[in-house]
């Protein structure tokens, strides 16, 4: 795992520099043997997708968005109602992915760019008062513009605080349903990697390796928040500017 916590946050930079910073991580990764790459991040998703499937050549990636959306369209389909909000970044949402991949499975979409959330987020803060007014003032603002049945995560950060999403949801009067692209990632990468087990059964077993380009003590708390245990070593990685 690769954590480019030393030029985080991705959500406020150009197309450009986002595709190049995603180029260096995949070539780090595939020089350490990848086998399946996991584009962790609905902003790297979005806007880099083309470039790191030009160098990863063979090996399977997975991306976010679509299992988010799909796992959107099961809910949306259960619910009987097509609307879907998405949460995000400003960068994942002016990229307009999610509508397009939405739009794609017969749903409406309604995004909403929350910029304060990351930070707030990787400061630890997934249930202090500041995220609460902030989260509700997003939520809030996104209501006034629609009624969704579904409410996507666009952000691998927002799992942290799925849970105060869905209170804040019922506060304002809203029974939407609410998806972890991240989750749904994870599933689909495990049936893919659960196959080709079954393929090669003499694999050896797998091990845990964390890289960050900077900050590893807090790379490793957050990280630690995300799996619900202690991450034991996190390797300080350089890859330039």
């Amino acid at each position: 795992y690769l954590g480019d916590t030393a030029r985080l946050p991705y959500g406020s930079k150009s197309r450009a520099t986002i595709a190049r910073y995603a180029v260096d991580s995949v070539r780090f990764l595939l020089g350490h043997g990848a086998e399946t790459l996991v584009i962790a991040c609905n902003t790297a998703t979005a806007l880099a997708f083309p470039e790191i499937l030009s160098v990863a050549e063979n090996t399977p990636v997975v991306g976010v968005i679509e299992p988010g959306t799909q796992a959107a369209q099961a809910a949306a389909l259960a619910g009987g109602h097509p609307h879907v909000l998405v949460l995000a970044t400003a960068a994942t949402v002016e990229s307009h992915a999610y509508e397009r991949a939405l739009s794609r499975l017969g749903l409406q979409a309604t995004q909403k760019a929350c910029p304060l959330l990351v930070p707030l987020i990787e400061e630890g803060w997934v249930d202090h008062p500041v995220t609460r007014d902030v989260l509700r003032i997003y939520l809030r603002e996104a209501l006034d513009t629609c009624s969704p049945g579904v409410v996507i995560l666009g952000c691998t950060h927002y799992p942290l605080i799925a849970p105060l999403v869905s209170k804040t949801l019922l506060e304002l009067g809203s029974n939407a349903q609410v998806i972890d692209s991240a989750r749904a990632t994870a599933l689909v990468v495990s049936h893919g990697i659960q196959n080709r087990i079954e393929a090669r059964p003499s694999r050896p077993d797998a091990t845990f390796q964390c890289y960050a380009t900077d900050s590893v003590e807090k790379f490793a708390r957050l990280g630690s928040q995300f799996l619900g245990q202690p991450i034991p070593q996190v390797k300080l990685l350089d890859l330039g500017g």
